[in-house]
């Protein structure tokens, strides 16, 4: 593959995995959305959905890697980094392209960030928060916390992406994609709970950008002091699934 190849996959792709992602964390945060308040559960299967078309339509150019956790897992195996830079560069450009075409989705809910009058919400024109849309932000700020649980999840998603390739008939079938998307639902609703699981740099680091310089209503905070963890932790995590995997296979 090319280097144009793979920019414009990881881009491409990117792009589709946060616009599936934001949009439904958009869908089920703001007022006036139809998917207004439908929990957890849509969250997570959005997000996994995200993974099924990004990584899908990304495969023929780039393989599909999408995460940076991703592609230093690999290259940590294999020992070949020449291209990883290719890669993390199209994967923060897409994250961010994805952030700015969900906010075009909803924009009109982003308009409308208030809450109105009558709801059990809160008072009249008291804003939405809008942060958690585009990126993590934890239910406990405990930074040890928050550090180790990203590691821990992400470890439980770049150990099974690289084991998958052992499986000839996944590769085969052209299901490994489908399974990892599985996959990411699964963390989502087993291990999401106290960080709302980045387990990808890109994911939260491009949209938070974005969100920075939107012009949102009402916006709040973008929370850079909180953004270390979810880039610095998937990056271990991703490292250190890459060292288990060649040591044990």
């Amino acid at each position: 593959m090319s280097n144009g190849d793979i920019f414009v996959g990881e881009v491409i792709g990117t792009a589709i995995l946060i616009l599936f992602g934001a949009g439904v964390c958009a869908a089920v945060t703001l007022r006036h959305s139809k998917a207004r308040a439908s929990g957890w559960v849509v969250i997570a299967f959005g997000w996994g959905f995200g993974v099924l078309a990004g990584a899908y339509t990304a495969a023929p150019l780039s393989g599909g890697q999408l995460n940076p956790a991703v592609t230093l897992g690999i290259a940590v195996d294999t020992g070949e980094w020449g291209k990883v830079w290719v890669y993390l560069l199209g994967q923060i450009v897409g994250a961010m392209l994805g952030a700015v075409l969900a906010y075009l989705v909803y924009l009109a809910q982003f308009q409308a960030n208030v809450r109105t009058e009558g709801t059990t919400e809160g008072t009249a024109g008291e804003p939405v928060p809008t942060l958690g849309i585009f990126s993590t932000i934890p239910e406990i700020r405990n930074p040890v916390a928050n550090l180790v649980t990203e590691i821990i999840a992400t470890i439980a998603l770049v150990l099974p992406v690289l084991a998958f390739g052992l499986t000839r008939g996944l590769g085969e079938s052209g299901t490994t994609v489908l399974i990892v998307s599985l996959l990411v639902v699964g963390i989502g609703l087993s291990l999401g709970g106290p960080t709302g699981y980045a387990i990808n740099p890109a994911r939260d680091l491009g949209p938070r950008i974005v969100h920075t310089f939107l012009p949102i209503p009402h916006k709040g905070t973008s929370d850079w002091g909180y953004a270390w963890i979810p880039v610095v932790g998937p990056l271990i995590g991703g490292a250190l699934a890459g060292l288990i995997y060649h040591a044990a296979f």
